[in-house]
């Protein structure tokens, strides 16, 4: 028979933790409870809001972001290009809903947006401010084929070839453009260091 004391209830045969176990216990639970309560619904722990580690140098990562200040235009305090690309949005925009009657309009707004756009594009890349390697690669890959196809009008079988042409000079103009804002950014970092 099992031994019972007066009040009638069994006596435990588990060792009671000592003072040392029982504190690291407690905080154990309390990390764990912590841990629990900061998951967010979905099981998964939200992002924690200090500076996350820096990209490694020679990353895609590092490229897209800015390094120093940004270059200035040579007509530095008019903001033309900015100006050009508002004024040819506008111009895009009044084209379109002008229908066939603004499509004059609507080809000068895309040309003014395009010229903006690129010279904001190449003055960051060739000061190796930021990469747009993609951008000025294909701006000119998509002008020749626009060009070449609204001008002759060819068969399928001679735009695919135009197309073989475009992917050609898209390949050499981003390696060289890679590496000319690699070289750009080079100087850049060891300007910044100085």
């Amino acid at each position: 028979m099992a031994n019972r004391n007066k009040s009638g209830r069994a006596r435990s045969r588990k060792r009671r933790p000592s003072k040392a176990s029982a504190r690291q216990g407690a905080v154990a639970g309390a990390v764990a409870q912590e841990g629990s309560a900061s998951k967010a619904p979905g099981g998964e722990r939200p992002r924690s809001r200090g500076r996350a580690s820096p990209p490694r140098p020679g990353s895609v990562l590092t490229d897209r972001l800015a390094v120093g200040e940004r270059p200035r235009a040579p007509w530095h305090p008019l903001p033309l290009s900015e100006l050009l690309i508002l004024i040819g949005a506008i111009g895009t925009a009044v084209g379109l809903a002008r229908g066939e009657a603004g499509l004059t309009l609507m080809i000068a707004g895309v040309v003014a947006v395009l010229i903006g756009t690129v010279e904001v594009t190449l003055r960051e890349h060739l000061s190796g401010y930021r990469s747009q390697t993609l951008i000025l690669t294909l701006v000119p890959a998509i002008g020749l084929y626009t060009g070449i196809v609204l001008i002759t009008r060819p068969p399928a079988a001679v735009s695919l070839g135009l197309l073989v042409l475009d992917a050609a000079l898209a390949i050499v103009l981003f390696k060289r453009l890679r590496a000319r804002f690699l070289k750009a950014r080079h100087e850049r970092t060891l300007a910044a260091r100085r």
